[in-house]
């Protein structure tokens, strides 16, 4: 069979690729998987998180028979984050746990990701494995009578995972006012709640339940209205988080959009100077600025690159025996605090960092300056550039015009049919020429 599984689990339109059919085999052969790895000695037992999105009953209905077929008791943590199942999954008795989302993308599409019981999520052969059940199956029996699993709702497990944000800060944020879109996504009463807790003043937006609105010009891919709302209100800062709540846009007292980059300098040479950043070392992937590299090492510190996604920062952390990384989306990985990118506690986490500083974040966000860069998405029928000659030979021009002064990064999405392309240069020239050039070569050659 085809890989089902992309950079973040399985994700297509809802109802078209991503059936319930599809939905019930997926949990069934996943929970098949689970239990053979589970070390608990009790019964197995597997969490199930969701953001707002409509489709998110039935997928959720569907995964719940094939779990439960599979042999587990099923928790219904409901509309949670995607670093809310991480966190839970891995301080519970859960031998696993699955979140349906697609994050930041539009409302019809959708997605399931697992999560081992340590909560990291399934590595590309873990994925492998649960196809290879999907189509051959275990020769396990069935279980029946008492052994079929069951269902239980568990609200309560929010409180936790509530509970713990809170316990992350390091202050009293009693004087700050802050902004906070939560994208009608899985965010939209926890992070209010949250800050409210912490004693900010909080102005919250798109802050519903409106699965048919996710994301829809809002959250961390669609700034333009928290930056409006921080202009008018002077507001200390902002925080903007996509659909599932695992990564987060900041934004200072003037507007400006901080990006994950931004987050992970200002963090980092936090860390750096308090002499806590493990191995003075920061992990991120090859999209992110040349600016943070320069950040860090002007401050004695180093950077670790790997591919994009933030699976791969995980891994590329715990290779390294570090602590903190992330992606120039937002995906900000404290490895101390959870196992995968949290929105919430990174808005926390760079709260902490204002206090400590006694500074605006403005201020704060000066210790790096980026190299222009600009980012473009094609719209592609096929993503087999890496065989197309005549894109092979645009893109050594372009790496020779750039000499050491600029680079360019081509790849495919894992989770929409287009190719990104990505140009930086130290002095911003040539770079609108040269991402012209390169993404008019595709669109002729696969759009």
């Amino acid at each position: 069979m085809a890989s089902i599984f992309g950079t973040d689990g399985v994700r297509g339109v809802a109802n078209r690729e991503l059936t319930p059919e599809l939905a019930l085999k997926l949990g069934f052969a996943g929970g098949r998987y689970l239990l053979n790895q589970n070390k608990q000695n009790s019964r197995g037992k597997v969490l199930i998180g969701r953001d707002t999105r409509l489709s998110g009953d039935m997928l959720e209905s569907a995964l719940v028979a094939g779990l439960t077929a599979a042999g587990l008791d099923v928790y219904l943590g409901g509309i949670i984050p995607t670093p809310a199942v991480a966190y839970l999954t891995r301080r519970g008795d859960f031998c696993g746990g699955v979140m349906i989302s697609a994050s930041h993308n539009p409302i019809a599409d959708n997605g399931i990701k697992f999560f081992n019981q340590d909560g990291n999520k399934l590595t590309d052969d873990q994925e492998d494995h649960v196809e290879n059940l999907m189509e051959n199956g275990d020769n396990t029996a069935r279980p029946e009578g008492r052994e079929v699993g069951r269902k239980v709702d568990a609200p309560h497990l929010k409180e936790e995972y509530l509970e713990f944000l809170c316990s992350r800060a390091q202050g009293d944020f009693s004087d700050f006012s802050v902004v906070l879109d939560t994208a009608y996504g899985a965010a939209w009463e926890i992070a209010p709640r949250v800050w409210e807790s912490l004693g900010a003043e909080v102005i919250s937006l798109h802050d519903s339940p409106a699965g048919e609105k996710i994301n829809s010009n809002c959250g961390s891919t669609h700034t333009q209205a928290i930056q409006k709302v921080m202009q008018e209100t002077g507001a200390d800062f902002g925080f903007a988080f996509d659909g599932d709540a695992d990564r987060v846009i900041a934004l200072d007292e003037k507007g400006n959009e901080l990006d994950g980059d931004y987050i992970m300098a200002i963090c980092g040479c936090h860390l750096l100077k308090k002499g806590l950043l493990v191995n003075k070392t920061l992990v991120a992937t090859r999209y992110s600025n040349q600016g943070l590299k320069e950040a860090l090492q002007k401050h004695g510190g180093e950077l670790v690159l790997t591919q994009n996604g933030d699976r791969y920062v995980l891994e590329g952390l715990k290779g390294n025996n570090l602590i903190l990384g992330g992606e120039k989306s937002g995906h900000i990985i404290f490895l101390n605090e959870n196992t995968t990118g949290d929105g919430i506690l990174t808005s926390i986490m760079l709260g902490n960092v204002v206090l400590s500083e006694k500074g605006s974040l403005s201020q704060l966000a000066g210790i790096m300056k980026p190299w222009p860069q600009l980012l473009r998405n094609v719209k592609v029928r096929s993503k087999e550039w890496k065989e197309n000659q005549r894109i092979q030979e645009v893109i050594a021009r372009a790496e020779k015009q750039f000499g050491e002064e600029g680079r360019i990064l081509v790849r495919a999405s894992g989770t929409e049919p287009v190719i990104r392309v990505m140009v930086e240069g130290k002095e911003g020239k040539f770079l609108g020429g040269i991402l012209d050039d390169v993404s008019r070569t595709i669109e002729e050659e696969l759009g």
